[in-house]
């Protein structure tokens, strides 16, 4: 068998009668799709669900699968302690999940369980699903911290898995949509949040995997959705598939949006290998950024690629010393060197003052230390060295400023101190449109309360790529 049916659900608490206490009334399109889902799952009969949700534990280089032979779970965090569901797990899929993920250099399993109840990105769309069908077993799975593709591929293991044990599955790709929707709502507006969710809807009602793949993730990040890397791992279950897919429902009067959408298999496609197309894309950018880099990007690139192809540090010959710029070979200064991959960071690390004798040894070292130390991702690997491309900041001496009046988002950094607390943030980034937004990050990355004193310093760039 194979997967029957894939469906975008939210999870709104109050959907449930015992939270919202009338409220959810106000919801009435999502309640009505929910209950329509639950409908086409009872007619599909599937052995298995597979929950995939934003709520349960997450690792930055692993995807959690839930273990044991069952689990339960309530609603006492949002006052229904005496609504419960407990559902029989699905031990030999999660097994066959690992293997295939490990067959596709992924590292997923059982390990690390954290808590084992269901939070309520299972719970809420099973308990619609369970008005109608419930006779299924389960299998919870994890967003993490890997990039987009990997995702991706971990849905294919997911549906490599499903057909070695000849199972009928469904998969709930849980999430809500942008956060921002409403000056109203618990957490305010931004203008991303509804253009995110009419992206978003978009994208998926027209099974249009390849644009989802490709949102910017500081869009995403400002619209502060939770699905998205829940839609990615279903797209990746549906892998050279033919689809017939629908929005059934959307709506967001809380300031949250609330999308409901089926996907429904009509047989293979190999044009729809969304994995392949990606990385061809990303491949050629990548290609022809490498065409336009500056001899500062070059070499940060040059010593990620030799490290990770051979393990061994890069060093700068005699010949390298003759071909580089005097500024390079002659001057100290701090760096920060970061990677991409079709614009999203993939790694971020630099020195605020020179550590090393000059400024090609000090990229060498930051670029290294971006690929393989940024504790926020895992390590670069030899399949992502085509796909990355390197900027460079050399930073200039820092002045300490009496307020933030003497700063500009575009001209200058900014770093904060409160004793040994600091944080730094670049210029002209992405997203960062206002001093107070580069100063609360700042504070944020130095762990610094808003009503903290600081110190303020000022410095600028010279920034390659």
């Amino acid at each position: 068998m194979s997967i029957l049916a894939a469906y975008a659900l939210p999870h709104p608490p109050l959907a449930i009668p015992e939270i919202g206490q009338g409220k959810e009334k106000e919801i009435q399109d999502t309640l009505d799709a929910f209950m329509k889902v639950s409908q086409e799952v009872k007619n599909l009969e599937p052995d298995t669900i597979i929950f995939i949700t934003p709520h349960t534990v997450a690792y930055s280089d692993y995807f959690h699968i839930s273990p044991g032979l069952d689990a339960g779970g309530d609603f006492a965090n949002f006052g229904a302690p005496t609504v419960t569901l407990t559902k029989p797990y699905d031990v030999a899929l999660a097994a066959a999940v690992t293997r295939r993920a490990e067959e596709l250099d992924i590292r997923a399993g059982t390990m690390g369980e954290r808590d084992p109840a269901l939070d309520h990105g299972v719970m809420i769309p099973m308990w619609f699903l369970d008005k109608n069908y419930s006779e299924y077993k389960c299998l919870r799975v994890s967003q993490s911290g890997f990039p987009v593709e990997t995702h991706y591929i971990f849905g294919r293991a997911i549906a490599q898995a499903v057909n070695d044990l000849n199972r009928k599955a469904v998969i709930i790709a849980s999430g809500d949509l942008s956060h921002k929707l409403l000056k109203s709502g618990p957490y305010g507006y931004v203008p991303e949040g509804p253009e995110y969710d009419r992206q978003v809807t978009q994208a998926l009602s027209q099974g249009d995997f390849l644009s989802l793949m490709n949102m910017n993730d500081k869009f995403i990040e400002t619209a502060a959705d939770c699905g998205y890397r829940s839609y990615i791992i279903m797209a990746g279950c549906l892998d050279k598939t033919d689809l017939r897919s629908a929005l059934l429902s959307y709506e967001g009067p809380f300031g949250v949006g609330y999308a409901v959408l089926g996907f429904y298999p009509e047989g293979t496609n190999d044009s729809r290998d969304f994995e392949r197309i990606y990385l061809e894309q990303i491949t050629r950018s990548s290609k022809e950024s490498k065409q336009t880099e500056d001899e500062y990007q070059s070499l940060a690139r040059k010593s990620l690629e030799h490290l990770v192809k051979t393990g061994i540090r890069y060093t700068i010959t005699a010949e390298d010393t003759e071909e580089l710029p005097a500024g390079l070979t002659e001057s100290q200064a701090g760096v920060f060197v970061s990677l991409h991959i079709n614009g999203r960071l993939r790694g971020c690390i630099g020195t605020i003052t020179p550590t090393q004798s000059n400024i090609a040894r000090e990229i060498i070292q930051n670029a290294e230390w971006a690929g393989l130390s940024d504790d926020r991702f895992a390590p670069v690997t030899v399949e992502e060295l085509p796909l990355l491309t390197y900027k460079v900041d050399v930073l200039k001496e820092a002045e300490q400023i009496s307020d933030s009046s003497m700063l500009d988002v575009n001209r200058y950094g900014v770093i904060v101190s409160n004793g040994s607390r600091w944080g730094l943030l670049l210029p002209n980034l992405e997203g960062i449109t206002t001093v107070n937004q580069q100063l609360s990050i700042a504070r944020s990355k130095a762990s610094i309360g808003e009503n903290e004193s600081i110190q303020l310093y000022r410095f600028e760039v010279v920034r390659h790529g």
